[in-house]
């Protein structure tokens, strides 16, 4: 008898260890809304983030939702229709600068070059920047960062640029209409409009390959590394779940350290229940792209020296009041966070 009760006191010791060992090692699922800028290859490392596990892994259920603009996903978070949002930098600055006190804090970069493509009507084996002269480009809205770096490239490459100005064209300039929302670009190039439009992947191989465009050139190879898209949240909500941010930073990270050490292949058939309508190859093809430019933030630190310059391409495109301190809006804490306390 003392000996079955000996063995039903050591089971019971052991069963009340293992429960508080899952106790201690169990983490409360967390419910995360990101209203994302669009929904595009360009950002790989998130959606491999969630096909492989990686926000589970770190306690977190993360659902997306289509902005379909860096105005609508800014709007989504003042809102409280979404926690975080994924966008370009100028978002942040431009609600710092209007004087938002639950202003957004940038804690994640996910690109550090732009992912837009340009694309022309007709195939040109010979393509050169000056072959834009005496030419319309749809750019996207005014203001947003595809259009700016649109412009700034246009101009690092000697061409006379204006806005939504036909007589440009006149003087051998090239007028970059900001008339039709990011959207609709495609639809309302294959319709005739423009004689060359900017995409993001996939749009611009599916408009190739269906020949409707023919891309011409990688605005990314044109500028150095700029905070192109982050993840950000409004200050309030960093400093009430700085654990949650910690997490969703930690899942990024192993998400773009994927993409950095798989290969194209591997990538597309991971995220392909992303973009049902692609083909493998079409997905290939555009990773090998990006990959080939280094789209991708290796860190997810968003630098002073890419956000400085990024200042200076919101001033050459007259759309910043004044510059808004790095430290005001930038946190580069959960990214060395992560990279340091990685756990694979």
């Amino acid at each position: 008898m003392k000996i079955y009760f000996k063995k039903v006191l050591l089971f019971s010791v052991m069963m009340c260890f293992v429960f508080i060992l899952y106790g201690c090692n169990k983490k409360d699922k967390y419910n995360i809304v990101v209203s994302e800028v669009a929904h595009s290859i360009f950002y790989a490392p998130m959606y491999v983030a969630l096909e492989e596990g990686y926000f589970e892994e770190e306690g977190l259920n993360v659902e997306l939702i289509l902005g379909n603009g860096a105005n609508n996903v800014m709007a989504s978070l003042l809102s409280g229709d979404a926690q975080i949002g994924l966008a370009g930098a100028e978002a942040t600055i431009y609600v710092y600068n209007q004087g938002q006190k639950d202003y957004a804090i940038n804690f994640c970069q996910l690109t550090q070059k732009d992912g837009n493509f340009i694309l022309s009507r007709n195939k040109d084996e010979d393509f050169k920047w000056d072959n834009l002269k005496g030419k319309s480009i749809l750019g996207g809205r005014q203001g947003g960062m595809p259009v700016m770096v649109l412009e700034y490239v246009l101009k690092q490459n000697g061409l006379l640029v204006g806005q939504d100005n036909d007589e440009i064209t006149k003087q051998g300039g090239v007028n970059v209409r900001t008339d039709v929302q990011f959207a609709a670009l495609a639809g309302a190039f294959t319709s005739g409009e423009g004689d060359y439009v900017t995409l993001f992947e996939p749009t611009a191989t599916l408009a190739q390959n269906a020949n409707e465009g023919y891309i011409m050139a990688s605005l990314g190879e044109q500028t150095d590394k700029i905070p192109y898209t982050n993840f950000f949240c409004n200050k309030s909500y960093l400093e009430e779940n700085e654990e949650i941010i910690q997490s969703f930073t930690n899942a990024i990270y192993k998400g773009i350290k994927y993409v950095y050490s798989h290969t194209p292949l591997e990538i597309a058939n991971v995220i392909k229940n992303q973009f049902t309508s692609s083909k493998i190859e079409e997905l290939e093809t555009v990773i090998k792209r990006y990959l080939s430019i280094k789209a991708w933030s290796e860190t997810t630190i968003l630098e002073k020296e890419g956000y400085e310059l990024f200042l200076d391409i919101m001033e050459e495109a007259n759309e910043l009041d004044r510059r808004c301190e790095y430290e005001k809006i930038v946190t580069t804490a959960y990214s060395k966070n992560a990279i340091k306390f990685r756990s694979w």
